[in-house]
């Protein structure tokens, strides 16, 4: 009898463990920070009380902080990593090395504090390593409460003051933000040149800055009476006064992983309420070549906000911003930095491609450091298909919507496949050996990964999958297996192989028409070759001499399935599977050779096949 009860309690703490990882938890955090701005310094003084909820089943010894204004400064990880790569940043090397000493960033952590208790403390570059006096219990919360003092570098890569377009303050990474812990520890990385992971969690901020200085920021204004009715009034600039006396702005921003903020004394301010209800918000400096760009930005972006809101997932908060300032483009919580002196199709594209971050970081929360593919790659996908729909609504004046607008995406990764620098998608995304490797991978790989998907599964399953996707893990940092189990659920084929080919490996594809000839008197013999290593399904289509076509799907053999009729013109044959370890397959079509005029492997251009001159034959 006892040992029945000790099995029994074995088998119902092993279903709670199980239980507990597919509901995976999530850190949380609390931040209220009061800072005390000072412009003729740029530096600033802050306070930060952060209540932090232990939500894991382990005991933590130490917690850890970014310091991202460390990396600003002549020798740091950061300077030194751009200036062995091979086709380092020049924004980077050709200034961090350079900086003066009222130019570089800093944080400078003048106490800290857990529940009331100094704690011992090392700065280590960009990372804060915090020993506990007591460890944080599972299922616990503690209070830390710091003071700090941090100096604005120059505008090198994101953050700073005085960018290239003339904005005084563009402040990201910007304060010590806690690291994430989560099912696989620590990710107290420093800051070398990419990527983020942060905790959900509630941000109050106060900033408290001279008058003439108009600020934007992630969250929601809570004092737009103590600020000047301006703010509030739809195409006015923010009521300027003539003396120098500071205004505390104060925001809150619920349920998000970061808070960014910019600011300049001469934004102009202009409000549109989206037709889903969220009230988007433009921050510019207006001038005579940017005028007409920036006034017609927000009806655009309305529509963006319409569609995404269908094909992708809900956008969950009420408020978005729109910002001029930053070194190009850079996402945030609730609101995004961009250079905004540019060109009607230019603005809308880095805005388009900024906001849908929010999908695809912001509210799903990856660990970008690890798997930026599935931030930036994802964004792309989206973006490229976004940006298509404008121009078929002839919302981006001449511009010519695209039969496959992600064509040219595919041939990028195809060209850089040949270069022999290519890198595993696994890579972390500091440690790739070049820029371009990585640029390449997050980006254009990462957006090719999605687009050969829908090739594999069917654009059916593929587009419901993208929204369940979002539905399930949104606020849940989800990672590889987490999407691919999804869009397995959805299609009912197995998809591992794919994963772990386009994300582990370089392996690359190239499918081949080898040969075609007559079979008996009312059927012909198409023999095919895998000479790639990366194994795919195949679709081939046959078209005769009257124009009309049919569509073989060959499936992969490991995918346990097919995928369904894609093609309402034309007939649709599942053909026998393909083993993957088979170099060459036969196939045999109820057609006779000589009403055949063409044959070709995926006309859709979605497979992504690096050799495209032996995927068509013509009857010459």
């Amino acid at each position: 009898m006892f040992l029945k009860i000790r099995v029994l309690i074995a088998f119902l703490s092993f279903s709670v463990c199980l239980m507990a990882q597919q509901e995976r938890w999530q850190q949380r955090v609390e931040y209220k920070m009061n800072i005390d701005f000072d412009a003729t310094t740029h530096q600033f003084n802050g306070t930060q009380n952060l209540v932090y909820y232990n939500n894991s089943p382990d005991e933590l010894h130490k917690v850890f902080y970014h310091l991202y204004f460390n990396a600003f400064q002549p020798g740091s990880m950061m300077d030194v990593r751009s200036s062995l790569l091979p086709d380092g940043d020049p924004r980077i090397s050709s200034k961090i090395p350079n900086l003066k000493e009222n130019e570089i960033g800093y944080h400078k952590i003048k106490s800290l504090k857990q529940d009331g208790q100094k704690v011992k403390y090392e700065v280590v570059g960009t990372i804060l390593e915090v020993t506990l006096n007591k460890p944080i219990q599972p299922n616990s919360k503690v209070t830390f409460d710091m003071e700090f003092e941090s100096q604005v570098p120059i505008q090198i890569r994101r953050s700073g003051r005085d960018n290239a377009e003339g904005v005084d303050y563009s402040m990201s990474q910007w304060y010590p933000k806690l690291c994430e812990y989560d099912y696989q520890g620590w990710h107290a990385n420093p800051y070398v040149g990419r990527e983020f992971h942060g905790v959900w969690g509630d941000f109050d901020v106060t900033i408290n800055i001279d008058s003439e200085f108009i600020v934007a920021a992630s969250g929601y204004l809570q004092n737009p009476d103590k600020i000047g009715r301006g703010y509030e009034t739809p195409g006015a600039k923010v009521k300027k006064t003539s003396n120098t006396e500071k205004v505390s702005w104060r925001f809150v921003a619920p349920n998000v992983h970061d808070f960014a903020w910019a600011a300049d004394t001469e934004y102009t301010h202009t409000k549109k309420k989206a037709e889903n209800g969220v009230m988007m918000h433009f921050f510019y400096i207006q001038t005579k070549d940017n005028e007409e760009e920036w006034a017609n930005l927000p009806d655009v972006m309305d529509r963006v906000f319409s569609y995404t809101d269908k094909k992708y997932g809900k956008y969950p908060y009420k408020k978005y911003s729109f910002i001029q300032g930053g070194d190009g483009g850079m996402e945030y919580p609730m609101a995004t930095l961009i250079t905004g002196n540019r060109n009607f199709g230019s603005l809308v594209g880095v805005s388009v491609h900024e906001l849908l971050h929010s999908w695809y970081q912001m509210v799903l929360g990856t660990n970008e450091s690890l798997y930026a593919w599935m931030d930036e790659g994802f964004t792309s996908y989206a973006s490229a298909d976004i940006m298509n729909y404008l121009k078929k609504e002839g919302l981006l004046g001449k511009m010519k919507p695209n039969d496959n607008p992600h064509k040219g995406t595919i041939q990028g990764y195809v060209g850089f496949s040949k270069s022999g620098m290519e890198e595993p998608l696994s890579t972390h995304a500091d440690h790739f050996k070049t820029n371009s490797a990585y640029g390449v991978g997050a980006y254009v790989k990462g957006s090719v990964f999605l687009n050969q998907l829908s090739y594999i599964v069917g654009k059916e399953a593929f587009e419901s999958g993208m929204l369940k996707y979002y539905d399930t893990w949104k606020f849940k940092h989800p990672n590889p297996n987490d999407f691919i189990r999804v869009m397995e659920k959805e299609s009912g084929l197995e998809l591992d192989w794919y994963k772990e080919y386009w994300v582990n490996t370089v392996s690359t594809i190239d499918y081949g028409i080898k040969s075609v000839a007559k079979g008996n008197k009312k059927s012909t013999i198409i023999e095919l070759e895998k000479i790639g290593e990366m194994p795919m399904p195949v679709d081939v289509v046959v078209t005769n001499k009257n124009g009309e076509q049919e569509v073989f799907n060959i499936p992969l053999r490991i995918m346990r399935g097919e995928k369904a009729q894609e093609f309402t013109n034309m007939k649709y044959i599942i053909a026998e599977d393909w083993p993957w370890t088979n170099p060459g397959y036969t196939l045999e079509i109820p057609m006779k050779f000589k009403n055949i005029s063409k044959i070709e492997i995926d006309p859709s251009f979605r497979m992504a096949d690096v050799d495209r001159d032996n995927n068509l034959w013509e009857k010459k």
